[in-house]
């Protein structure tokens, strides 16, 4: 019983090799945060090692992403990520919402819930374990974002609107 169990286990586990999430590789940029905003050199950096996988239209993707079921624990990750904040797409967004997604940016980075650990766990993606001196990069140039916003656009601008109830 347990050799057919485990025959059937195996069998199912090749199967699903070919069930493949589609690869988040378009690399479209047109509404990249850095079309709007100054993102210096180290921050970029910091962006690129730390939040791009999940937070943009352009993931590096390593090798066991190859492997299912890993590859969906990893998919899920990239769209749940994109859903929240996507850096590809930042401008596209109201002035109100990229005002609130730097706010969270910056809550996040404070209580260190971003990077999640997972991506880093067993020694993954050792680049994107930020030290306190890397968060503070992160986080003086998110909050250096907001007062740009708030000294060039109006403050009404910058206040999301309350969604019709229904």
């Amino acid at each position: 019983m347990l050799k057919k169990i485990l025959i059937g286990l195996g069998v199912v586990l090749i199967l699903i090799q070919f069930i493949r999430p589609e690869k988040n590789e378009s690399n479209e940029n047109t509404y990249d945060i850095s079309t709007n905003y100054q993102v210096p050199e180290d921050v970029n950096h910091l962006l690129k090692v730390s939040c791009n996988d999940c937070h943009s239209n352009k993931t590096e993707y390593p090798w066991y992403s190859n492997v299912q079921p890993v590859a969906w624990f990893l998919n899920s990750h990239v769209v749940d990520g994109k859903r929240h904040l996507n850096f590809s797409n930042f401008t596209k967004l109201p002035l109100a919402i990229q005002y609130h997604k730097f706010e969270e940016i910056v809550e996040m980075v404070e209580e260190k819930e971003m990077p999640i650990p997972s991506y880093t766990y067993f020694g993954l993606h050792p680049e994107a374990d930020l030290t306190q001196d890397q968060r503070d990069q992160i986080l003086d140039w998110s909050k250096a974002q907001m007062a740009y916003l708030k000294t060039t656009y109006p403050a009404d601008s910058l206040v999301r609107k309350p969604r019709p109830k229904k």
